[in-house]
């Protein structure tokens, strides 16, 4: 069983911004797929369940905000006894160039409060994640810039990275081993 989480914040105000690639792309995937998502109040988020080459695939978008989105996936995960290695977080990342993609097998924060508090809760990194580069505009502050929607110029550089991220899911989720996932796109530009 897998559990694929896109983080981001819930509600109107926040769509289409820079901190919501995470639902961004979850959002994609799930519509190549037609899988609707519905609430899950037990969860604290929207969840679709699927089965992929036989296998169990949840996927949930936490409603508790970025920064509390750790008590969402730990409640998912101990609910479906889904173990750590096959968890797979998709987050925005303001250390990367717009549109550049970074998966790793595990790892620390990086300064992202939403990886931050998953770690904080499970207690534990050694999660998969891809980070999607939304660039870092240093003459706003940093809450409001991921806050931010994607400037005009922006919209087709992220519009391909998601399109990228969703297809490393698709390779995560039919058991392409990681490595080979990290190699394809961690070497892209």
């Amino acid at each position: 069983m897998k559990l694929i989480v896109g983080l981001g914040n819930p509600g109107k105000a926040y769509d289409q911004t820079r901190h919501n690639v995470g639902f961004m792309t979850i959002d994609q995937w799930l519509e190549k797929r037609k899988q609707p998502m519905t609430f899950s109040p037990r969860f604290n988020a929207f969840i679709a369940t699927m089965n992929v080459s036989s296998e169990k695939v949840i996927v949930i978008k936490p409603t508790t905000y970025m920064n509390l989105s750790g008590e969402a996936i730990r409640k998912t995960m101990a609910y479906h006894k889904i173990p750590i290695e096959d968890l797979l977080v998709v987050v925005d990342d303001v250390n990367l160039d717009t549109g550049r993609l970074r998966l790793r097998e595990t790892g620390g924060h990086g300064g992202h409060n939403g990886l931050r508090n998953i770690i904080g809760i499970l207690k534990d990194d050694a999660f998969k994640r891809i980070r999607i580069g939304v660039g870092n505009n240093t003459s706003l502050p940093l809450d409001r810039y991921v806050l931010a929607k994607f400037s005009n110029d922006e919209k087709p550089v992220i519009q391909k990275a998601i399109e990228k991220a969703s297809e490393a899911i698709e390779r995560f989720v039919t058991n392409d081993a990681f490595t080979d996932i990290m190699t394809s796109y961690n070497t892209q530009t």
